[in-house]
């Protein structure tokens, strides 16, 4: 039995298999935490399959998981399926609707940059499909979080567009779709800066939005950005990673950010995309130059940087099942979320932040 959580290491579940469950986010419900995501399990560099369904693990105590099976199981023998393993599904959120007594997932598609829509009675399921195809506002939609009001029951969406714009907009009464409710929180940005890896969460009544850069599977640096309602407006904060040598988030992509139960502390879950592949600020300002220089002409991209962009680890062509989690807590310095590095920490005791 495992006794504490190790970022950035394989990490396995009670029955000793690799935890697949990426690109993903938390529920608790009934004394227990529901890890759900992406299941890699079956994606090899250069391979046809992107997502073998989507998994679910349950812990009571955050270190020990429970594999529960697939949520949505994948559909290989039917390629008009929109969950046959070659569509590029990612990244599952779900949100419960206290008013229809539904539980409403939403799953991305990177392939066609659009949603799926789908509603069930229980947690684990069964889903059942609402709609195979929605983009917010008829616009490309990319890296999402979901976010429920618990006073009034008012559903949010906070969802990057066309790759230019981070926006956060009502959902209907449903969480189905979307209202002409809407507030615009970044825009004008190009990649390596453009925002994605979108992530909200509260904490003593202040609403976070985490983002990353616009590097495919090569991390970057975060931002946080702080509101006072879920509309916004949001003042960007800066990087919340402290002493982050990498330039990469600790060589991660933040997911998800929740609560643990019955306290006020924030965990942020975190894929380690390809592990083999470990970032420094040299290699960063490398793609600064080399994506950046495509929108930017002050910026001038050498033969070297070219190559360095070239030989990184590509979506489709990246090894992701062999990907690992970074899960760390959050410290504060006033408003400011701070994220440490710990090679080791639990619930109980969550040791000092180490350099790593």
């Amino acid at each position: 039995m495992q006794t504490h959580i190790l970022p950035g290491q394989i990490w396995r579940d009670t029955n000793g298999e690799r935890i697949q469950a990426h690109g993903a986010s938390v529920s608790y419900e009934n004394g227990k935490y529901y890890w759900y995501g992406e299941d890699k399990s079956h994606t090899r560099k250069k391979g046809k399959v992107w997502t073998w369904g989507i998994r679910c693990y349950s812990s009571s105590d955050l270190v020990n998981w429970e594999d529960l099976g697939h949520i949505i199981a994948p559909e290989p023998d039917d390629p008009k399926s929109i969950f046959h393993p070659n569509r590029r599904m990612d990244r599952p959120h779900i949100i419960k609707n206290k008013k229809t007594g539904k539980y409403v997932l939403w799953l991305k598609y990177c392939d066609k940059a659009h949603f799926a829509i789908l509603t069930a009675d229980a947690l684990l399921g069964p889903y059942t499909l609402v709609n195979p195809f929605f983009q917010p506002y008829g616009r490309k939609a990319g890296d999402f979080d979901l976010a429920v009001d618990k006073n009034t029951g008012a559903g949010y969406l906070y969802v990057e567009l066309d790759h230019k714009e981070v926006i956060v907009c009502k959902l209907d009464e449903d969480y189905t779709g979307v209202t002409q409710e809407q507030a615009v929180i970044y825009t004008g940005l190009n990649p390596p800066f453009s925002r994605e890896g979108v992530t909200h969460f509260e904490h003593h009544g202040k609403h976070y939005l985490l983002t990353s850069g616009m590097i495919g599977y090569v991390p970057n640096p975060s931002e946080v950005a702080v509101a006072d309602d879920y509309m916004g407006p949001f003042t960007v904060l800066g990087n919340p990673h402290v002493n982050d040598d990498s330039s990469a988030s600790f060589n991660s992509q933040i997911s998800c950010a929740f609560q643990v139960d019955g306290t006020d502390r924030i965990i942020t879950m975190a894929d380690r995309w390809v592990p083999e592949y470990v970032m420094t600020k040299e290699r960063y300002d490398s793609f600064v130059r080399a994506i950046g220089s495509r929108y930017d002409k002050s910026l001038k991209a050498s033969f070297s940087d070219m190559v360095n962009m070239m030989r990184s680890p590509m979506m489709g062509s990246a090894d992701t099942s062999i990907a690992n989690y970074v899960w760390l807590p959050v410290d504060w310095e006033g408003v400011m979320p701070q994220i440490r590095w710990r090679d080791a920490w639990n619930l109980n005791e969550t040791g000092e932040a180490e350099n790593g």
